[in-house]
């Protein structure tokens, strides 16, 4: 772990050199935590082979090391043996494949965030009471895709809603019974926009008492709304299908930094700092530490002083592992 050298984010050090502002909280949540030890849990008990369905969190250095200890990821249930050990992803499952894996008899242990296992049981609640749904999400993502598939009613419809415009054009069946939930990874700004939207336009909707959006990736949002108007380039670490990752990138571009959204250190190019004093750093919450210190060498090895780090929320959240790999 690489020092701090200042205990004053705003003393800056003389001289030309790069000032690094790391950025916390940042990097792994509890859901992603969970996910890991599972995998890992599951490969230590059981042995290799151990099936995924999909990546059991959106990180490519992360996917790669489970693939070395033996785990096979894999996009659909057919493509996994019978008699196999099956784990679903953090982002969850719709209902037509959990019956799938107990049809085959697969063993499965779930990985499932606890907080999208919460949207899920939302969404049951309004189906069995005869409400609508909306979803406030991005099409095509694993996350949405899991919960749309919570809904199986013949009563109603659930509906996707991916931004303001759509808020403003949606139909409904019955404006009178209609609910909304949302995907846990978003930008709360741009959610709270859309639930603005259909409250107004639908005045009888009902949502969950607390947002959904997950509390890790709320606080990484806070913490780079704290330091990008100060930093004239921000490197957010995560994989470009991370969802909570690009939300980081594209609210430190909205306070007014510089943003690119990197794998590792392989990734950052010594042009995006020509003429550069601040340079911000945070994670997406499925990055691991080591990719961010990998950062920060490679930034000081190009003149980087690494200056302070801005601290948020001190989180404390911890998910237990099913009693079988516990």
């Amino acid at each position: 772990m690489i020092a701090l050298l200042s205990p004053c984010w705003a003393k800056w050090i003389p001289g030309n050199n790069l000032h690094l502002i790391l950025v916390s909280p940042r990097g792994f949540c509890a859901g992603v935590d969970r996910a890991i030890a599972i995998v890992d849990r599951a490969l230590e008990r059981f042995g290799a082979p151990i099936y995924v369905r999909h990546e059991v969190v959106h990180n490519r250095f992360v996917v790669e090391g489970l693939e070395s200890k033996g785990a096979v990821f894999v996009d659909e249930l057919d493509q996994v043996p019978d008699g196999s050990i099956v784990i679903f992803s953090a982002h969850g499952v719709s209902r037509t494949v959990r019956r799938e894996a107990a049809a085959r008899e697969l063993r499965v242990f779930d990985a499932t965030c606890p907080l999208v296992t919460k949207v899920h049981t939302e969404v049951g609640r309004y189906e069995r009471g005869g409400r609508e749904c909306v979803l406030i999400g991005h099409a095509g993502h694993p996350e949405v895709e899991g919960t749309q598939g919570q809904y199986e009613s013949e009563l109603g419809n659930m509906y996707l809603v991916e931004s303001p415009a759509q808020a403003m054009t949606l139909a409904v069946r019955d404006p009178e019974q209609l609910s909304f939930v949302t995907q846990t990874t978003l930008s709360m700004d741009d959610t709270m926009e859309i639930v603005d939207i259909l409250r107004a336009r639908f005045p009888a909707i009902s949502g969950p008492k607390k947002d959904d959006i997950c509390y890790a990736t709320q606080n990484r949002q806070d913490g780079v709304k704290r330091a990008a108007p100060e930093c004239d380039v921000f490197v957010v670490v995560g994989s470009r299908n991370s969802s909570n990752s690009n939300r980081l990138r594209e609210i430190a571009e909205k306070m007014g930094s510089r943003a690119y959204l990197v794998d590792d250190a392989e990734d950052l190019q010594k042009e995006w700092f020509d003429d550069v004093k601040a340079v911000g750093i945070t994670a997406g919450a499925s990055a691991p530490e080591v990719l961010v210190q990998g950062v920060v060498e490679r930034l000081i090895s190009w003149d980087g002083v690494l200056v302070n780090e801005i601290r948020g929320k001190t989180e404390r959240v911890r998910f237990s592992l099913p009693v079988e790999l516990a």
